[in-house]
């Protein structure tokens, strides 16, 4: 064993021995030092600790010192009934600290007993209390909260053992001061109690067996008895405030003495406030002005000083900051950070300001937060956050959206006008400014705020400069929404899903499926606007066809096939037949006849003349179904479906093309148009 260990077991056999063998004055005034300094020391440990529990041992420790004192009360109460002494140390406290008047002496005493026992002792207990039940409620919200840092890849395991080992640790903790704290109320009480006796016991004996008159007997053992309650409570004081300091204590970055400083000097104004009031306090009443001048004096001078330095610390901060900046951008590492590029951005000029400026009622950032909430619900998709930002390289009410550095849109604004686009028959009183609405390219006008109403009962569609923004960025989002997702966004949703479905994650990636394949797939879901939110069916499918092939273009096939109660409800109308383009069976047949199979993948290798006759035929059966009014929708045979696509997506992007085995046996189908070869 240690020679910390033999210490703190001699120190539990010293206590075992007080309470049995009789202890010379002398002793006793060596061990009532130690028992004042061992609170004094344990008081300073519990100011200087940042968080309870780097005073863990602080509930054993209250036990020991607890039950301590009560043995020097034992020792102490046995030598002043006995010999009517009982040191040096008691002496003093009895005679010199309250002048020798036995009945001060018991009044600073009961004063004592009343602030522990009532304040300190109470409040501690209720503390304790109160502490313990919350940390045990808060424990299951705070093992989800490591949980989830945990599968979200925040913090590793180790980290994460150690945070739980924390909450476990907090728990004992508070547990433990919760029944500590009944040892301090316990041993106010028993001071009480053994003062009482002593007086009592100490008069009898002192007229009985000592041979003293009635006067002597209370002198002397009053004094004593009074001596040795002063002597142990002002060690119990002082532990039971260490109670209070530590299970009040919340975690911070400095101990009490820094954090009591720093947050109650704060706000230097409040001391001129204070500085006032007691300056105005020894003005009108007839408290002298000598007393109060020099603490008003000193609380001022103390604001005027802690005012200035709080200026200065700003200057040097903001001088070191800039000294900082400097410094980077002549770093040649700074140049690193120019290669950072946002996925999405919103440029526009200083005219569209008050868009963005919430203080001239601007609600476009409130309105992006809502785009990417409806997006993801929509496409199943995070949407990057989207960077705001004014450019004077733009005209005044010009804007534009940059997908990953690169302009795709851009528009114009009027902020005080509005867009009302016509529903067919237009009306001659309305009158504007002709523009192109930019999310959908149908002509519109900006019309005046006067005009608003008159255009709504004309039949048009207004729209506010914001909403005109918003529709425009959404729209640009949806199209461009295969190019946000990476692999880094990838492995989010993989991520997010394994918390629910572990074992069907598990059986695609990392085996037979990477995540760059798994990214393919759902970008060229998105690619042709279709939600990716169902990722439990398009895992489910990935299981399924991922060990079979390795061409990505035709596992998607399968996922779309998967999900075919969703592409019928995204194109189909309730209670209408769905018209449709289909193809012919020769132009299908040459489509597959032109199919070349490679290692890598099938890919589509048809004659130029050849394609070009089946996009001319294309776009001709799509402007005639326009023009009557219909969705442009093309059906082919699942065979063909993905090649049929890659030929006409850079002509007509916006037109979906589905097979027969996307689309649920319950939905009538009418074709209105044939694609076919001269």
């Amino acid at each position: 064993m240690g020679v910390r260990d033999l210490s703190v077991l001699l120190g539990v056999i010293l206590i075992v021995v007080m309470l049995i063998i009789p202890l010379p004055p002398g002793m006793l005034d060596f061990l009532i030092v130690i028992n004042i300094s061992l609170a004094l020391l344990i008081i300073l440990v519990a100011m200087n600790t940042r968080e309870p529990l780097q005073f863990s041992i602080f509930p054993t420790l209250l036990l020991l010192a607890t039950l301590f004192r009560l043995g020097l009360n034992v020792s102490t109460t046995r030598s002043i009934l006995g010999n009517a002494e009982a040191g040096n140390v008691i002496d003093t406290f009895g005679s010199y600290v309250v002048g020798g008047n036995a009945l001060v002496g018991f009044v600073v005493f009961l004063i004592l007993i009343i602030i522990q026992f009532i304040v300190i002792t109470k409040g501690a207990e209720r503390v304790s209390e109160v502490g313990a039940r919350f940390t045990l409620d808060a424990m299951p919200g705070k093992q989800m909260s490591i949980d989830a840092d945990l599968n979200a890849g925040m913090i590793s395991d180790v980290e994460a053992k150690e945070r739980r080992q924390k909450i476990e640790r907090e728990a004992d903790f508070y547990g433990s001061m919760d029944g500590a704290s009944k040892f301090v109320k316990g041993d106010a009480i028993a001071g009480i109690v053994i003062v009482i006796i002593n007086m009592i016991f100490g008069l009898v004996i002192g007229m009985m067996q000592q041979g003293m008159d009635i006067g002597t007997a209370a002198s002397t053992y009053t004094l004593l008895t009074v001596g040795d309650g002063l002597v142990s409570q002002i060690p119990a004081l002082l532990i039971s405030t260490a109670t209070g300091i530590v299970v009040t204590r919340a975690a911070s970055e400095g101990n009490l003495g820094h954090d009591l400083t720093a947050q109650i000097f704060a706000y230097p104004k409040m001391l001129y406030v204070a500085g006032g009031t007691i300056a105005l306090l020894g003005i009108i009443t007839p408290i002298s002005l000598v007393v109060t001048m020099p603490i008003a004096a000193l609380l001022i001078f103390g604001g005027f000083y802690l005012s200035k330095v709080e200026t200065e610390t700003a200057q040097s901060e903001e001088e070191t900051e800039e000294e900082e900046e400097v410094d980077d951008m002549k770093s040649p590492e700074n140049v690193v950070n120019l290669l950072q590029i946002d996925p999405i951005e919103f440029e526009f000029g200083y005219g569209l300001i008050p868009l963005a400026d919430a203080n001239q009622g601007g609600d476009l950032l409130d309105r992006v937060v809502m785009i990417r909430r409806q997006l993801a619900l929509e496409l199943g998709m995070v949407v990057p956050v989207i960077r705001i930002r004014d450019n004077i390289q733009l005209q005044p009410n010009e804007y534009s959206i940059k997908i990953k550095g690169n302009e795709i849109a851009k528009g114009e604004l009027l902020l005080d006008h509005y867009m009302a686009m016509s529903p067919g028959v237009e009306d001659e009183t309305i009158t504007g400014i002709d523009t192109i609405e930019p999310a959908f390219g149908l002509p519109a006008q900006w019309i005046a705020e006067d005009m608003k109403e008159q255009a709504e009962l004309s039949g048009y569609t207004v729209v506010d400069p914001p909403s005109v923004v918003s529709t425009h960025l959404t729209e640009v989002i949806k199209k461009h929404a295969h190019e946000l997702l990476g692999r880094q966004e990838t492995k989010q949703l993989i991520d997010h899903l394994k918390e629910s479905y572990p074992t069907l994650v598990e059986d695609v990636t990392p085996n037979p499926l990477t995540t760059g394949e798994i990214q393919k797939v759902l970008t060229n879901l998105l690619k042709e606007n279709i939600s990716i939110r169902n990722l439990p069916v398009i895992f489910e499918t990935l299981a399924d066809y991922g060990p079979m092939t390795k061409d990505m273009d035709l596992v998607t096939e399968y996922v779309r096939q998967s999900l075919s109660r969703q592409i019928s409800k995204q194109f189909a109308t309730d209670g209408e037949p769905m018209y449709v383009i289909t193809m012919s069976g020769m132009v299908e047949k040459r489509i597959a006849e032109s199919v070349q199979q490679t290692e890598h993948g099938n890919f589509l290798s048809m004659d130029p003349n050849e394609s070009q006759q089946i996009i001319e035929a294309t776009v001709g059966e799509i402007e005639r179904l326009s023009q009557m009014g219909q969705m442009p929708l093309l059906l082919c045979s699942p065979a063909v479906r993905m090649y049929v696509r890659q030929l006409l997506e850079r002509y007509l992007q916006n037109v979906p093309v589905l097979s027969y085995n996307e689309l649920e046996p319950d939905i009538e189908v009418q074709s209105v148009g044939v694609v076919n070869l001269e």
